[in-house]
């Protein structure tokens, strides 16, 4: 796998005589030691020359491999061998790559970094061609566990996970398995905070890599216990459960935001406009969030329609099962077309202010039958999906048993069913 010091550009010379390869004369000079007396040691010539660098802006393979001083002969079989594994039009500026060559120059090995799971590999083969392979990066997996509290200093979820010192990534994935219980948008309060249980992933031993799926979550919102976990049945797919095996996924996501989004007007009949200063119907939510943010599906759908529409600026329709349908107005950028099936939490859009706005946010809107309905207490009625089978009900309490021992429990909260109505 591509090694840590692939992270900075860098030239070895590995080799059994490594030092003195490295103290070899320039210009015909006579080799010292590092105080200066002559050297008397025999210098080898190294075994092989490692080039670690990463992809600068507008290089390609073929730049790469020219910089190299590799034949073009040569470069174009390499180039060829690597295009029936990887389009390599998509070589990335900052990824790490790798070259080896033998102290002849010819060319060994050349390895690029796909992404963090992924790079591919293309070495010589025993006819003095190429072969290739994209290669899964080998990582270690450790145990961990996270806590954050939500207050003054870190109000949000993306605040306390921040100052608990992970990546956003676990913030979108914690995100992502509560959003159809919690509205991380309204319904934080100080004091809230939240357990979570997920194995973390290492290179070489000490070089973070990612979260592995969350194993488990505990989060208490407002005094309420709400867990989940992570689950599979057998013949089925992962999904996140509550503790009595409900799942915890929501026919609808509590919002199409991920988290941090700000509500700066309610689903009301009467509203007076910002910009034409006149009472009108809201018939949806308008949540502010930075320009650019994701817009996610709210639920599985097909794209009615996707495009500009007058004063709604840049918008998505989507039609869902039983009667339901959401728009998505004010878009900067659009990421789906008329037709295209969607699936709940797929990206659909961005944050923007096309239209008639006066700030970066997305107007959210619910139909049930042709007619609006208010989307925040519209989520908290919808079914779950199906729940863990009752014949593997006792497996499944096993895994929550072992994940949920009593120390884990905060005394100060009381355990509900996030699918029932005593919120």
């Amino acid at each position: 796998m591509l090694a840590d010091h692939m992270r900075r550009p860098t030239v070895l010379l590995l080799g059994a005589s490594l030092l003195t390869a490295c103290a070899a004369p320039r210009d015909g000079a006579v080799p010292t030691t590092p105080l200066g007396r002559a050297a008397h040691d025999i210098v080898l010539r190294s075994e092989k020359i490692v080039v670690s660098a990463r992809v600068t802006a507008g290089a390609t393979l073929a730049s790469i491999l020219r910089a190299q001083n590799l034949a073009a002969d040569e470069a174009q079989r390499l180039i060829e061998r690597a295009a029936s594994v990887f389009d390599v039009r998509k070589v990335r500026t900052n990824q790490p790559y790798r070259i080896e060559r033998a102290a002849d120059g010819a060319l060994r090995t050349f390895e690029y970094e796909i992404d963090g799971d992924r790079f591919l590999r293309v070495s010589r083969s025993v006819d003095r061609g190429f072969e290739a392979g994209v290669l899964p990066i080998a990582k270690t997996l450790e145990a961990g566990h996270v806590t954050g509290v939500i207050d003054r200093q870190a109000p949000s979820l993306v605040a306390a996970m921040d100052a608990a010192g992970e990546a956003i990534d676990l913030t979108l994935a914690l995100a992502d398995i509560l959003g159809g219980e919690i509205d991380f948008s309204t319904e934080l309060q100080p004091g809230d905070r939240f357990d979570v249980t997920v194995p973390k992933q290492y290179r070489d031993g000490h070089t973070f890599a990612g979260y592995a799926p969350i194993e488990a979550v505990e989060f208490v919102n407002a005094g309420r216990m709400v867990r989940a976990i992570r689950f599979t049945p057998e013949g089925g797919q992962p999904g996140y459960y509550d503790q009595r095996g409900n799942s915890m996924k929501r026919f609808f996501l509590a919002s199409p935001l991920k988290f941090q989004p700000v509500v700066t007007s309610g689903f009301t009949y009467r509203r007076m406009h910002p910009i034409l200063r006149e009472f009108r119907a809201h018939l949806g939510v308008d949540y502010r969030a930075p320009e650019g943010s994701p817009v996610v599906a709210v639920a599985d759908g097909v794209v009615l329609s996707a495009g500009m529409a007058g004063a709604s600026g840049r918008l998505v329709h989507l039609r869902h099962a039983n009667g339901f349908e959401s728009e998505y107005l004010h878009l900067s950028a659009i990421a789906v077309r008329s037709g295209q099936h969607v699936r709940q939490g797929e990206l659909i859009g961005r944050v923007g202010s096309s239209g008639l706005a006066t700030g970066a946010h997305v107007d959210y809107r619910l139909k049930k039958n042709g007619a609006f309905i208010n989307p925040v207490t519209a989520h908290r009625a919808m079914p779950p999906g199906e729940p863990v089978p009752a014949s593997q009900l006792a497996a499944f309490a096993a895994v929550r048993d072992r994940l949920f021992a009593p120390a884990r429990t905060p005394a100060a909260a009381r355990v509900v069913n996030p699918n029932s109505s005593g919120r």
